[in-house]
């Protein structure tokens, strides 16, 4: 969550779909990221070397960095990447092509390149993988995208959908036609963007081998952030953040799966390496990831189970019981477990002179009760609260004004009762100045390799996790252990710590 990236301009709470998208951002990621992603924050330091690239590249790039939270500076890391990329590229299709990598800031575990040769790849996807072969299976899928021009074919294919969707909406008059036209051309666009994925899996893979890793790296991997999607839906519901993760264009389905088991195939039998040979790598591996950021970095707000903090901003608050919440750049989005309840928090800059009931009733949100509008004050510091009514679900609205800046909540229930208001009034009475104590305790947390001893259990590693919930799941996760997979005596593993 940062300053001046927060606000929207208005909501629409006349259709379900439009007043839950007035709570939850959804994007979607392609091999080249989306333009729509603005740089509203302060520009990120760029590198001398990033200097020379096109203009258009660049603007891109700072977008980049603006949406996934900055570069990730890590010397080590960085040169082992590097290092990675250079075999890579000897062993690939175009040995001459040119290849930049940028590690970014972001817990999301993602990975894309634009046309021109420029890769980035999130820490959290780094801290997810395991050993070599597997980072390395990502690089490689994305120097597949470059390699098959996979970004200009995309491009031209939604240049001709788009072509097709103005012809048929402005010749078909029976609705239910161009309808069905429309969905076959988005269909086909769809399929498109599949067949690149599988084609780029087969060319890294491909790479990979040929560049002396474990072509079955790409298989662990898939295998891991199905489970890690797997796993964070289950703990936020229908949270979609603004920067999604691998998956959001990548999908790790078993089909995919398999294809890349019947691709590594052609290069190697699955257990050519030995035991000894794996342990290594993984060991090589975790001597440069030992330390990495895990998580989200205070310095953008962090979530602690229902609480969220923000040390730079120097405020905190405390979502309703059962909430799991999902910092972004964008907002603070809240969903409760089970549905029916959801929450988000975001910033904008209110002039003093207006009144934050004012504000409430400005136009920035639809279907105000204006009887249900009224001044409060949290914690010393002046607001307003208002409900709104949706189709089918219920607002209740409320606006603080903390220094400069006004923090907008907006909860919103299936069915509003009072006993909602209640848990709502409560959680925004939470609201609050950070203390200089807490302040600077806000540190990140990080990723320990630790070395298993006799006697320790998947439960009593997971124990010694500093993370809130599900953390058996999380460390299995984590290490790439499917469900009743037992961790061995003088084996590495890796723990989130303080």
């Amino acid at each position: 969550m940062r300053r001046g990236r927060l606000g929207v301009t208005s909501y629409r709470l006349l259709h379900a779909g439009i007043a839950v998208a007035a709570l939850v951002l959804a994007a979607c990621t392609a091999s080249t990221p989306p333009v729509e992603q603005q740089a509203a924050a302060a520009p990120p330091t760029i590198k001398q070397a990033e200097t020379d690239m096109a203009p258009a590249v660049l603007r891109e790039h700072q977008r980049i960095l603006a949406a996934y939270g900055g570069v990730y500076n890590d010397p080590r890391l960085q040169a082992m990447i590097e290092q990675t990329v250079e075999r890579l590229v000897a062993a690939s299709e175009k040995p001459d092509q040119h290849y930049k990598v940028t590690m970014l800031n972001s817990q999301s575990i993602n990975a894309f390149a634009l046309p021109t040769g420029q890769i980035y790849v999130t820490r959290g996807l780094i801290a997810l993988a395991n050993d070599e072969s597997e980072l390395a299976s990502v690089l490689a899928h994305e120097m597949g995208h470059v390699i098959a021009r996979h970004a200009e074919q995309r491009e031209e294919e939604a240049r001709n959908a788009e072509l097709a969707s103005r012809a048929i909406t402005g010749i078909v008059s029976n609705p239910e036609v161009g309808a069905l036209a429309l969905a076959k051309s988005k269909l086909k666009l769809a399929s498109f963007s599949r067949s690149q994925e599988f084609e780029a899996d087969a060319l890294g893979i491909g790479i990979a081998a040929r560049a002396g890793y474990d072509p079955y790296g790409a298989v662990r991997f898939l295998s891991s952030m199905e489970h890690n999607s797997v796993l964070k839906a289950e703990q936020s519901g229908a949270i979609n953040p603004a920067a999604p993760d691998f998956l959001s264009s990548h999908p790790a389905t078993p089909e995919r799966i398999t294809n890349a088991l019947s691709n590594a195939r052609q290069y190697r039998a699955p257990a050519a390496d030995t035991p000894q040979q794996l342990a290594q790598a993984k060991a090589t591996y975790f001597g440069n990831i030992d330390g990495i950021v895990f998580g989200e970095d205070p310095s953008e707000g962090y979530v602690r189970g229902r609480r969220f903090l923000h040390p730079k901003l120097g405020f905190t608050f405390t979502a309703p019981e059962g909430f799991a919440l999902d910092n972004t750049a964008q907002a603070v989005l809240g969903v409760k477990h089970g549905g029916g309840q959801a929450l988000r928090l975001d910033v904008v800059r209110v002039p003093a002179e207006q009144t934050l009931a004012a504000y409430l009733t400005s136009g920035w949100i639809e279907n105000i009760d204006p009887a249900t509008v009224d001044d409060i004050t949290i914690n010393g510091f002046p607001g307003a609260t208002a409900a709104a009514k949706g189709d089918q679900w219920d607002f209740r609205l409320y606006a603080i004004r903390f220094g400069s800046d006004v923090y907008r909540f907006i909860f919103a229930a299936k069915h509003r009762t009072s006993e909602t208001d209640r848990e709502f009034r409560e959680s925004i009475g939470t609201f609050r100045r950070m203390s200089l104590a807490e302040i600077e305790q806000a540190k990140p947390l990080h990723l320990m390799v630790v070395t298993v001893a006799p006697g320790d259990t998947v439960d009593k590693l997971a124990g010694r996790m500093a993370v809130a919930d599900r953390a058996v799941e999380r460390f299995r996760v984590l290490n790439g252990l499917e469900p009743g997979a037992k961790v061995k005596p003088g084996s590495e593993v890796k723990i989130v710590v303080e």
